[in-house]
């Protein structure tokens, strides 16, 4: 059952894109901090920890899986209670947990800690894009999105540099102790800044929400739309789980230069979500999302070859890898803007299922790439190109 507020708290940021945008990036880039900073660390606490490289990279993908599980969990509670109640459960959970991973004294508790960790962060995907989706809907919302992207995207430029001198400075543990003053000041500033933008409540019955999933998974629109971004970000995250030991220890790149690598990459990628931004007053988000899958599935075939030959060396990795990161800023944005299209009613649920669907397949692309793990670029060159093709395929399904 669908209740109506009398309030309207949504309609001051309507008009205010750039403030909304900037408030809901710091919510956002919380993610990519908890992901990216502690890379640089990876090799090391592989060696403090006396684990292997795969049991280490296990500690990514239980991230990635926690923001899969938790994403769907709180999908029907904000379209119960609103955006900000489940937003404040979620932070404060990341808080403890982040707490925790800093002085976690093996790798099965630091991969359990991780994993509540996600769950805690996962608040914070859900309600951004159902925000978004409250307030826009079509080329406004795929427009927000880029702008979401770039005043998220200092994260990932920032957080493998501030790792890497964290590591260098003070050890590891150290990474996790910042992690969690950011999250405390990512609370405080919800709390203060983010106001209720929700004005219908949605009662949480098993059968209403039974319905509605399966409603959502019978949208076709919605399902290849979802895929479409799914496998770009899972090729993005078998790239994360798997840069650090290619740079690391095979190209040996130190973890201080890894950051300027990973910042490189995350740059092509904002810089390409702001050229969608301006490209979608010309255009529409359907056409520039299938020129980026296409592009997606040539740049993971580069690195396959790349990988089987060892052709260029470093300098061929490393471009071809922004080439990679640069065609996700066309995908994201408008994949998500076109699944969340037409769910205005269930914004929440919709979002949820997304985001569980994403980081699910995120998830076992990660695992998959420290599964293959032979001491080569192999693996993750051959997942990441799987995802570009799996990409382009589900976006020809997407297209009406």
């Amino acid at each position: 059952m669908t209740i109506p507020l009398t309030s309207d708290a949504r309609l001051p940021y309507r008009d205010r894109p750039g403030l909304l945008a900037l408030i809901l990036g710091a919510l956002a880039a919380l993610g990519p901090l908890t992901i990216d900073m502690y890379l640089p660390s990876l090799p090391s606490i592989e060696r403090d920890l006396g684990t292997t490289a795969s049991m280490t990279q296990l500690t990514l993908a239980a991230y990635f899986a926690g923001l899969g599980i938790g994403q769907l969990a709180y999908g029907p509670v904000t379209d119960r209670f609103g955006r900000k109640r489940p937003l404040y459960f979620g932070l404060t959970l990341y808080v403890l947990a982040s707490a925790g991973c800093a002085i976690a004294p093996n790798v099965e508790t630091l991969i359990a800690l991780r994993f509540l960790q996600a769950l805690g962060g996962a608040a914070g995907p859900v309600v951004m894009r159902a925000v978004v989706r409250d307030l826009y809907v079509g080329p406004a919302a795929a427009r927000l999105l880029s702008m979401l992207i770039l005043v998220m995207g200092a994260a990932p430029i920032l957080a493998p540099l501030l790792g890497g001198f964290t590591l260098a400075l003070a050890g590891w543990r150290t990474i996790f102790a910042v992690l969690t003053v950011l999250g405390a000041a990512c609370l405080a500033l919800m709390a203060t800044a983010l106001p209720e933008t929700s004005t219908t409540r949605i009662t949480i019955e098993l059968g209403t929400l039974a319905r509605n999933v399966r409603a959502l998974l019978g949208h076709r629109a919605f399902v290849a739309h979802t895929l479409t971004g799914a496998f770009s970000q899972a090729g993005m995250f078998a790239y994360i789980s798997g840069s650090p030991f290619v740079l690391i220890d095979l190209f040996h790149v130190s973890p201080q230069r890894y950051g300027w690598f990973f910042g490189a990459n995350a740059l092509g990628f904002i810089a390409s979500s702001q050229v969608n931004h301006r490209l979608l007053a010309r255009s529409t988000p359907g056409h520039l999302l299938a020129r980026g899958t296409v592009l997606l599935a040539v740049m993971g075939a580069v690195l396959v070859a790349i990988a089987l030959t060892g052709a260029g060396g470093l300098p061929a990795v490393a471009v071809s890898l922004f080439g990679y990161m640069s065609c996700l800023g066309y995908i994201g944005p408008n994949a998500t803007a076109l699944a969340m299209e037409e769910q205005g009613s269930r914004a929440g649920i919709a979002s949820a299922v997304l985001g569980s669907i994403q980081f699910g397949i995120a998830a076992f692309a990660s695992s998959l790439v420290g599964l293959l793990n032979d001491g080569s670029m192999r693996p993750m060159a051959g997942v990441m190109a799987a995802c570009g093709v799996a990409c382009f395929l589900a976006g020809r399904v997407a297209r009406p």
